[in-house]
This record gives structure tokens, sequence and C-alpha cells, in this order.
């Protein structure tokens, strides 16, 4: 059976298609000139694969066939995907074009679903809630699947969704915050070095690498990531609907998909294939389709990407010695 859009979209096409073969026969058929008597049938044949290029994509505009929409964050998660002066990770996710392509396929009228795709080891604390929040406030269902890697900060998104698939063989977990710092102060005084304080405020400088770390900072540090870890609990708590002395239970420990669907920390398992035949009972298709919505950039910005790859393949190693991150916090 033909969809209504289907039927719509064939019709854009077909019209097309005989406008501009009907242009292209009077043009370079019946109003022939020197050149045209050579190559008129040729260009009429080139200007009905025009049309139906252009017809097929007008026709995609007006009669979208898609009914799912599907986000990925794939890799760390970060507030700009890592951008900066310096080159960066380019396997890192940007947590505000996630939010941007969530909240466009919930603008878009065809979408019924999200599907979102997680395949994370976590990442920035609040970036991460970010795209919770807008997984959160999707008008319909939205089910979070992962194959390889659903853990800390990926955890965290997948609490503001409906449910979590995974596949046996997946590590899903590690519900618990870090925070680092490198301590280079043996290695400063060797090289001669000495730190020397100006700041305003006691703790200003908590975690500065060059000095060590005092008694009274270490139980300061600690609990700033102990107060994000409570945070952290109560999103899985009430997202999905958890006793959260269960959460603190597990220590942060990561699980494979069987032993986490097992816990209830994974709703289903299954393969991408089961996933879409759990969304055509959902939203009682007879099938669906799958878009994936991908950011919004310019061609500038598509360029510059390319040129960040290869100035992180040059100078990645430069990277993590360079950064001025004096007390580093991730989920």
């Amino acid at each position: 059976m033909v969809s209504k859009n289907g039927l719509g979209s064939l019709a854009v096409v077909l019209l097309a298609v005989v406008v501009f073969a009907a242009a292209g026969i009077g043009l370079f058929v019946y109003y022939p000139t020197t050149l045209t008597d050579l190559f008129g049938i040729l260009f009429a044949l080139g200007a009905v694969l025009v049309g139906l290029k252009i017809g097929g994509n007008v026709a995609g505009s007006l009669f979208p066939g898609y009914n799912v929409a599907e986000v990925a964050v794939d890799g760390p998660i970060t507030r700009d995907g890592g951008g900066g002066p310096l080159p960066s990770s380019p396997g890192s996710t940007p947590a505000d074009d996630i939010v941007e392509q969530i909240d466009r396929a919930d603008d878009d009228e065809n979408v019924d679903a999200l599907l979102l795709k997680l395949n994370t080891p976590g990442g920035e604390v609040v970036p991460s809630d970010d795209i919770r929040l807008a997984a959160e406030r999707f008008d319909g269902p939205t089910v979070a699947y992962t194959t390889d890697v659903c853990a800390s900060g990926g955890y965290w998104i997948a609490s503001g969704c409906d449910e979590l698939w995974a596949r046996e063989g997946s590590i899903v977990g590690s519900i618990g915050v870090i925070g680092s710092r490198v301590n280079a102060s043996d290695l400063a005084e060797k090289a001669g070095l000495s730190y020397e304080r100006f700041a305003a405020g006691e703790y200003k400088d908590a975690g500065t690498p060059l000095k060590e770390l005092e008694e009274k900072e270490r139980e300061y540090l600690q609990g700033v990531i102990d107060d994000y870890y409570e945070t952290f609990v109560k999103r899985v708590s009430e997202g999905r609907e958890m006793d959260a002395e269960f959460i603190r239970d597990t220590e942060a420990r990561i699980y494979l998909g069987e032993s986490a669907h097992d816990l209830g920390l994974v709703d289903e398992l299954g393969t991408r294939r089961d996933i879409e035949a759990e969304l055509e009972t959902r939203l009682e298709a007879d099938a669906i389709d799958i878009e994936e919505f991908e950011p919004e950039r310019p061609l500038m910005a598509r360029v510059g990407a390319g040129a960040q790859q290869v100035a992180y393949a040059f100078g990645a190693g430069l990277t993590g010695f360079a950064e001025n991150r004096e007390f580093r916090l991730r989920t």
C-alpha cells in the first residue's frame, strides 16, 4: 500500500520530469541552432535528468518519508567538541550540536519518536545534563540504545529517555564522577621552578599542579566531586525510577549488557532491528523510516572541521601537555 506522502512525492517527481523534458525538447529540438542540431537530443535527456534530480529534492522536502529521528552521541562529551585554539580529538561529541539536533527533531512535525544512539564513555558533567534535558523535553517516545559503551555521562543522558536498550556485550554503568590533577611540584623543584601565589580567596588556586595539595584543599575538592555525584544519583534515580541507595551500591562499576539488564540498569537487550520492530508497534505504524539528524553547519565550518582533524593528527601529542587545566572534572 502506497502512503499519502509516497504518492505526493511521486507526483512532484513526475511533474518536474515533464516540465524539464518539455523545456529541453522545446529548446533543443523544435527550436534548434547549429550546435543544438548535433547535441539537442543529448541536452534534452540531460534536462530530464536535471528535472528528476530537482524534483526528487523538492519531493523530499515537501513529502518527507521519515517518522523517526536518530541522533548519535559518539565519543567523549564536551561543550564544544573540544574546540579551541589547540587541536582536539575529532572523535569527541559537542553537546550543543546534539541539543540542537534533538530540538530540531522535536520541532519537525514528521518526527513521531526519537532514537538516541549512545556510544560514549562519558565526559563533562553539565554538557551531559544539557543533552539529557533535551531528550527529556522531546515530545514523543524516546529510546536510547548502545552497541558498545554507555557509561558515566552516557548513562546520565540515558536517564532522560523513556528506555535504554543494549547488546549482551555492551558496557553499561560507571555511575560516578571523577576529578583529577597532576602533581608536578617535585618536577618543578628539580627544574628549578617555584610557585608564587597571588590569589584572592583561600581556595582560588586549589588543585594547582605546581604546589603540594593541602589537606583542607583536598577535602574541599572532594566535596565538589561528592556534590556532583549526588546530583548524578538523583538524575538516574528519578529518570529511571530506581532506588538511590541501589545506585550508590554499584560503586560506579561497569557491567556487561546482560548483567546490566538483570540489575535493571538496562530495559531491553536486542539489536537495532529489534528496536525498529518495537518502534513500529509503539507508533502503530506499518513501517518506520529513520532519518539521521546531523548538525547544521555552513560550508566553512565543515571545511574547518576537516582541517581540525589534520591538525589533531599532527599535534595531538602537544595538546594534553599544553592545556591549562589544573583540576579536571568529568563523569
